[in-house]
């Protein structure tokens, strides 16, 4: 089968690969119907990670079943799923509690796994024209047969939990005033669950217009170019004083305005800590922070030394002073994605607007470039095998 393949920093092949087999009774295979790129594959696109070339990407997967372990018992060939981008076992602590981000089953030695992605255990992606997934019982979702809402499950798999995630870590409710750094898909979705939830002002800090565009429109967020003066400085007096809540949809690899390169995302205008220290002055005394935003624990494109090991300059003195609360990790899919699902069911959330694009597998390398240069438009790239 045809698959996405890491071959070196900014590199991606389509290349032929084994097609995954049945390797457990609880396993499931699928025919993949939509795979995405996510901004976290870009970690791995760029050099960022400790990947090694060879690995499969992608960690956002849907489609129909064609093949079951004998053990499965809610799942037939033919139906339709989406799968978590968390791989879990579904009965460790961590499962049961809800924390299937963190299984401590599934990668030995290490809490958490998922598809194709450095670290996250064996797992294979799908990026690929077929997808194993282990403890499928507990791990895919079943969605309404047919292809109806297909972009809109598909962000199942990872952004719309994830932004809904990034709001519960900050606990935004009705009537709050919430700030979202970042307006990628992350962000954008983060800015889209506030509205959901009621929020009463949502402001999004992004340099890229038509991202900042995409959030005005469809989550009445107030749009904050960072290139354009101090974001918290913008958010201020626009609010008159800090908000309640603030949510961290960059990670570590966040521009600093302060810093001057030759282009707009040159590594040397980067600083890990800008995003978190922002958000820290941008919320209220004791208001709380949500940090979905990945931070790894090495990095060797890293622009200190400090940074290369996961160890970042965070204004800690002034949190807390101010007596703020925050929440960081990867998102427990498992504990958003059916609620989502059925709000996209009822019509009473659609995500599918943050899709720029719709290709064909073999487009994935030209795809991976566009969206690493935060090309304009490029805010969602959906792949067909």
């Amino acid at each position: 089968m045809n698959a996405v393949v890491y071959k070196g920093p900014h590199e991606v092949a389509v290349e032929e690969v084994a097609e995954p087999e049945i390797r457990h009774p609880n396993d499931v295979l699928i025919d993949i119907t939509t795979t995405c790129i996510c901004g976290s594959d870009l970690h791995m696109y760029e050099g960022r990670t400790s990947a090694e070339p060879g690995i499969v990407f992608g960690h956002e997967n849907m489609g129909i079943v064609e093949e079951t372990g004998d053990a499965v018992s809610s799942l037939k060939v033919g139906d339709r799923v989406v799968a978590p981008f968390n791989v879990a076992c579904g009965h460790c602590e961590n499962c049961e509690s809800g924390y299937t981000g963190f299984c401590t089953n599934v990668n030995p030695g290490f809490a958490g796994g998922a598809y194709g992605y450095v670290a996250m255990g064996p797992y294979k992606g799908g990026q690929a024209e077929k997808l194993r997934i282990p403890y499928a019982d507990f791990n895919a979702l079943k969605l309404p047969d047919g292809d109806a809402h297909e972009d809109a499950f598909s962000l199942l798999a990872d952004i719309f939990p994830t932004g809904w995630h990034g709001t519960e870590l900050a606990n935004v409710e009705p009537g709050d005033s919430v700030a979202v750094y970042g307006a990628g898909p992350v962000g954008l979705m983060a800015a889209y669950s506030a509205k959901i939830k009621g929020a009463a002002e949502i402001y999004i800090v992004d340099r890229v217009p038509s991202r900042l565009e995409l959030g005005e429109e469809y989550c009445d967020a107030t749009p904050i170019n960072f290139e354009e003066g101090d974001p918290v400085e913008q958010i201020k007096d626009l609010h008159g004083g800090g908000v309640d809540k603030g949510v961290d949809a960059v990670g570590y690899q966040a521009v600093d305005p302060e810093k001057e390169a030759d282009s707009a995302y040159d590594p040397a205008r980067e600083n890990p800590a800008v995003v978190i220290n922002n958000l820290i002055r941008t919320v209220r005394p004791t208001g709380e922070l949500g940090i979905p935003g990945l931070y790894v624990p090495e990095d060797p494109g890293a622009p200190d030394d400090m940074a290369a090991q996961g160890r970042i300059g965070i204004d800690f003195g002034l949190l807390f002073e101010k007596g703020q609360a925050l929440g960081t990790g990867q998102c427990n899919v498992k504990s958003y994605n059916r609620e989502l699902r059925d709000l996209i069911i009822e019509g009473r959330a659609d995500p599918s607007w943050v899709v720029s694009h719709r290709v064909g597998l073999d487009e994935a390398p030209e795809m991976y470039e566009a969206f690493d240069n935060r090309e304009e438009g490029v805010t969602k790239v959906l792949l067909e095998p």
